[in-house]
């Protein structure tokens, strides 16, 4: 019978941190480590290890402040430190935010496209159905399909088995670190970090808590799926980069975009592996499009006190629909565009959350360290070294980009 219990209080506060963790593996996030594989092999491995430590870390922490406060993110910095700070911060973020958006249905696109299916009717067709989802759907049956759709991203993994890597030299470049003093290495160094711990994932994770109502007793809970949703999203980017090191990159392919990436395993893994990288992808991009949207008009409303919520009305909620309707609507326009730079507003988008993550991070500390709002649950001193190691991390490697930038 306890163990019942716990098996139900488990499924029953389980979601925010697997889905925001797996969203995270976006279309923006498989292009990027599509392309590290290709262009470096092996070699950026490594970066996943301390990437996914500070993933936890960094979610578990703001879950926390979300289950003890009950207030998203931006709320709380608004609170804290005033109205003008959550301005700049969020307006920094709903321009990353709309090069996310427009990448996620970039990569629908290109993965029908794959298909055979034009862009012109499947992009409209998206569109329209993730906005009904969510309009005239609740938080629950949201959080369900996402949740399923999450299990589809498993065809990552089958992928990376079909293409037959050599498991030594895998095993040799995640664990002995390599580093090149070039501009491409360093920039996809910095996208590899900033599609793997995006700032939109926090606010989105903490507004997604709150709005669930989980309480300080399901904490552990919470917890466990956190980081459940952390490991899941690194594993699946370490069999992305896997397949395309082991088959495109000994053969000096240069893909742009994971699109080229599923066309070109087919003759060299399989059909079936080109398949499930293709299926991947888009439902990978369907998950990206449903929650960088939402996770925009939480994070706005909050900030400026505007009522936010998946279980709000039109009428009880007019901005948070409306920049949800804004974001969904203006993006897949662009995607229809002929000739637009797709593939520079995906892999920018991905290098400009990295910039702009170390900023986020920086209140999210200072936050999570103030024994007013958080009591007994502040950070630990390891906690804190790994989540200001990261800022440090982040801002370095932004100068080293900067410098390889204008002297090479």
């Amino acid at each position: 019978m306890f163990e019942r219990r716990r098996i139900l209080l488990f499924l029953a506060v389980i979601g925010p941190g697997i889905i925001t963790a797996n969203v995270d593996n976006d279309a923006g996030g498989i292009a990027t480590y599509s392309v590290a594989g290709a262009r470096f092999g092996y070699s950026l491995l490594w970066v996943l290890i301390p990437t996914t430590i500070a993933l936890i870390v960094i979610q578990e922490m703001v879950a926390r402040m979300g289950v003890v406060t009950g207030k998203g993110l931006s709320e709380l910095i608004r609170e804290e430190y005033g109205v003008k700070s959550a301005f700049f911060i969020m307006l920094a973020l709903l321009v990353a935010n709309f090069g996310t958006t427009i990448a996620e249905f970039a990569g629908w696109a290109a993965s029908m496209e794959v298909f055979g299916m034009t862009r012109y009717i499947t992009v409209p067709f998206m569109a329209l159905s993730i906005w009904f989802l969510v309009i005239k759907g609740s938080f629950r049956i949201v959080e369900r399909v996402l949740l399923v759709a999450c299990l589809l991203y498993m065809g990552y993994i089958i992928s990376g088995f079909l293409s037959r890597p050599d498991w030594l030299k895998v095993a040799t470049h995640t664990f002995i670190p390599t580093f090149k003093w070039d501009r491409d290495f360093i920039m996809l160094t910095i996208a590899i970090i900033g599609t793997t711990i995006t700032p939109w994932m926090q606010f989105y994770l903490q507004s997604s808590i709150a709005e669930k109502g989980i309480k300080k007793e399901q904490y552990k809970t919470s917890r466990l799926d956190v980081i459940i949703g952390c490991s899941m999203t690194d594993i699946i980017a370490f069999f992305i980069i896997v397949t395309c090191a082991t088959t495109l990159f000994p053969l000096g392919i240069r893909i742009n975009d994971a699109s080229e990436a599923a066309i070109a395993l087919k003759p060299l893994a399989g059909e079936y592996a080109s398949t499930l990288f293709a299926i991947s992808l888009a439902n990978a991009s369907v998950l990206g499009a449903i929650i960088v949207p939402l996770a925009t008009a939480y994070y706005i409303c909050e900030a400026m006190g505007w009522e936010a919520g998946v279980n709000k009305t039109f009428k009880e909620a007019p901005q948070f629909m409306g920049i949800y309707t804004a974001l969904i609507l203006i993006s897949a326009l662009i995607i229809l565009i002929p000739k637009a730079p797709l593939v520079l507003l995906m892999v920018l988008s991905s290098v400009l959350n990295g910039i702009i993550l170390p900023f986020i991070l920086i209140f999210a500390v200072l936050l999570v360290n103030n024994r007013n709002i958080m009591g007994e649950y502040v950070n630990s001193k390891e906690y804190n070294y790994i989540a200001w190691g990261t800022v440090v991390v982040m801002i370095s490697l932004t100068i080293a980009l900067f410098i390889t930038m204008f002297y090479r």
